[in-house]
């Protein structure tokens, strides 16, 4: 038995063929049934919008080979050459659990992956295409990439640049009980307004320059205000802090046409500059925009980096625990023969040893139990040598053995 790896993701497909090769709910059990045909009985597809891979057990190398086939045949009218990656064994182990901690993914140690691969497995389950064995792996993998993020605690430290941006707003302004502005509709903004709503805010008012998408807002955030983008200045007397996000190419916010008179901040999100660089000189006024964030950023970034280096020795104590899981678990139908065997030897012999003696009925239950306890102590230590045997070939003959003494 052994745990194999394909498929495409963000570091060897370009976008224009990642889109090609989703995994819809028809062709996840399309790839589970041709898998099933070749004999490899359990699966899991994980598709993402940065990766299309399967994780499957296999008993043949020729199902390696079959696999492959599969995946390329359920996609033959995607040019796949140099994108399709292959592992197997304890690489394909460590690969996986690398995915669930967030480290294969393109934002360094993010969290959504890790739900992504608890579906996956609840999928394959639900479609009846995962055992013992798929289900011990990646068990194991989200066990081990909760470890890392508890202990290390990767993803605190934001890349996003509208979670840093609010955060350092929070510390050098502080955002609670404030009234807010936001200019902008796009993603950018829309994390910001996220953001913003972690904190106990007074008021939150949204303008765009086309008002329709800023109204499309209120389904995500129904305490919002909008107004049109002609009024920003006028509304803007009357708030805290602004917050600029858009995409325009000239200046949202001009100092000629608005003066502070009050204390206020200024949060730029924006590139090309939103807000006029001209306030970062008034008295009244903190402005931050993506030259103070984007080194924070990076600080940030590099953190990241620091906590995957010191999180991968973790991983690698887990994979090399279920890995040894694996290799043992290999002789367990044989071990389970044994025990087969070893019952009917018990049964066979309290039936001719009930004939003979006359017993009631707890005799009876002590002599099933001695019987069974004397065969599970002379095969105790026979099995428990399987366990300890260390390579593939030594296994395969020990079963040999085993099968040819005890005639299974």
């Amino acid at each position: 038995m052994q745990f194999g790896f394909l498929g495409v993701n963000y570091k060897n497909a370009l976008l224009e063929i990642r889109d090609k090769i989703s995994f819809t709910e028809g062709k996840k059990l399309e790839f589970f049934q041709r898998a099933e045909a070749v004999g490899v009985e359990q699966c899991m597809v994980l598709s993402t919008c940065n990766r299309s891979e399967v994780y499957y057990i296999y008993e043949k190398e020729e199902q390696e080979r079959q696999i492959w086939e599969i995946y390329r045949e359920m996609f033959s009218d995607v040019d796949l050459s140099g994108c399709l990656v292959q592992l197997s064994g304890e690489d394909a182990v460590a690969y996986l659990f690398r995915i669930a901690a967030g480290l294969e993914s393109l934002v360094l140690g993010e969290d959504q992956i890790l739900g992504q691969v608890k579906e996956a497995l609840d999928d394959a389950r639900t479609m009846g295409y995962s055992g013992k064995e798929l289900n011990k792996i990646v068990r194991d993998a989200i066990t081990c990439a909760k470890r890392v993020k508890t202990e290390f605690r990767i993803s605190e430290k934001s890349l996003s640049v509208s979670s840093v941006g609010i955060r350092k707003l929070d510390e050098v302004f502080s955002i609670a009980g404030k009234r807010v502005l936001v200019i902008g509709s796009g993603k950018t903004a829309v994390l910001a307004l996220k953001y913003i709503y972690e904190y106990p805010v007074e008021r939150v008012v949204v303008c765009s320059r086309t008002e329709q998408n800023a109204r499309r807002l209120l389904e995500k955030f129904d305490r919002i205000e909008v107004i049109s983008y002609r009024e920003r200045y006028r509304v803007m007397a009357e708030c805290d802090i602004v917050v600029s996000a858009t995409r325009s190419p000239h200046l949202t916010v001009r100092r000629e046409q608005f003066c502070p008179m009050r204390r206020m901040a200024f949060l730029d999100l924006a590139a090309p500059r939103d807000i006029d660089t001209a306030f970062g000189q008034e008295e009244l006024v903190t402005l931050i925009n993506l030259d103070t964030l984007q080194g924070i950023v990076e600080g940030n970034r590099r953190e990241r980096e620091e906590l995957v280096e010191r999180s991968k020795d973790v991983i690698i104590q887990g994979v090399r625990e279920t890995q040894e899981w694996v290799f043992q678990s290999r002789m367990d139908e044989t071990i389970a023969s044994l025990q087969q065997r070893c019952g009917v030897i018990v049964e066979d012999s309290f039936t001719y040893l009930d004939r003979k003696m006359e017993m009631n009925e707890r005799e009876k239950k002590i002599l099933r139990k001695v019987l069974n306890a004397s065969l599970q102590r002379l095969l105790r230590e026979p099995i428990q040598e399987m366990k300890r045997i260390g390579t593939e070939e030594e296994q395969e003959e020990f079963q040999r053995v085993v099968r040819r003494l005890f005639q299974m």
